[in-house]
């Protein structure tokens, strides 16, 4: 016959299972990602010692100024995060938890996803190349874009190469320069239609752009809100949708007319 226990011992049994649960759910690996800003690259320059837009079968003029793209870092596919890191990074500005799944979308193994990367950022320049040389009514057939990024994946610098091949073949139009010898930076998915297409993890990335001296963002329109929410003193965020409406914009800025969009 079993004794009866006492009330201090009844909660200590009961509780016991509670702290095994809690303790188990602080360490078990959970399908999140930490996010931080990660490196921004001139599209315009140079990245690792090599030109990022490369152009033959047309003339190309000298710009100033800069278009950088922009990344985050994540932590890889196979790090477990646990509840505590999750908590940990949750509040926290200069870092982001997302759903490994929206971080990671192209499979299940380190090698599965790095092959994804690839495979979107290569449709990602081709779309970009498309998009541009229609802008300016250019054949691919004559003028060939060759597009060079290291250690960079997905599709999300698609808008700042586009603009990047625009500023190296025709600039603002009338002699100037795109950027207007400022350093513009941005996101953005883009078809060869010229379509923009919103990217995941914009406001690290108006960190990353504003550490590395931009005063103007370009953001998808979709993603304003996003943009918004710990947007950094000094950066001026400006919307799109389409190519041409970035392209519109830029100029409205580097000469002063014309309206530009604002989230």
């Amino acid at each position: 016959m079993l004794s009866r226990l006492t009330r201090l011992q009844a909660v200590a049994v009961c509780a016991t299972p509670v702290v095994a649960l809690i303790a188990t759910a602080v360490f078990a690996p959970l399908p999140f990602s930490v996010a931080q800003p990660g490196m921004t690259a001139n599209v315009l320059g140079k990245n690792k010692g090599t030109a990022v837009i490369t152009v033959s079968g047309a003339p190309t003029r000298a710009t100033s100024g800069q278009l950088r793209m922009t990344t985050i870092v994540a932590t890889s596919p196979d790090t477990r995060v646990s509840l505590g890191e999750v908590l940990d990074n949750w509040f926290r500005t200069d870092r982001a938890v997302m759903p490994r799944d929206a971080v990671y979308p192209g499979g299940d193994t380190v090698k599965e996803i790095e092959k994804h990367n690839i495979e979107q950022m290569q449709q990602s320049q081709d779309a970009a190349t498309e998009a541009a040389l229609k802008y300016l009514s250019l054949n691919s057939k004559d003028v060939k874009v060759t597009l060079k990024l290291a250690d960079v994946g997905g599709p999300s610098a698609g808008l700042l190469f586009s603009l990047g091949i625009i500023d190296k073949l025709h600039g603002d139009g009338s002699g100037g320069d795109l950027t207007g010898g400022r350093t513009i930076a941005g996101t953005g998915t883009i078809d060869a239609d010229g379509t923009v297409g919103a990217v995941g993890g914009v406001g690290l990335k108006t960190q990353a752009a504003r550490r590395d001296g931009a005063t103007v963002f370009l953001v998808p329109k979709a993603e304003c809100a996003d943009a918004k929410g710990e947007l950094p003193k000094g950066l001026r965020l400006v919307p799109v949708t389409t190519l041409k409406g970035a392209v519109n914009s830029l100029v409205a800025l580097e000469k002063g007319k014309g309206s530009v969009p604002s989230c």
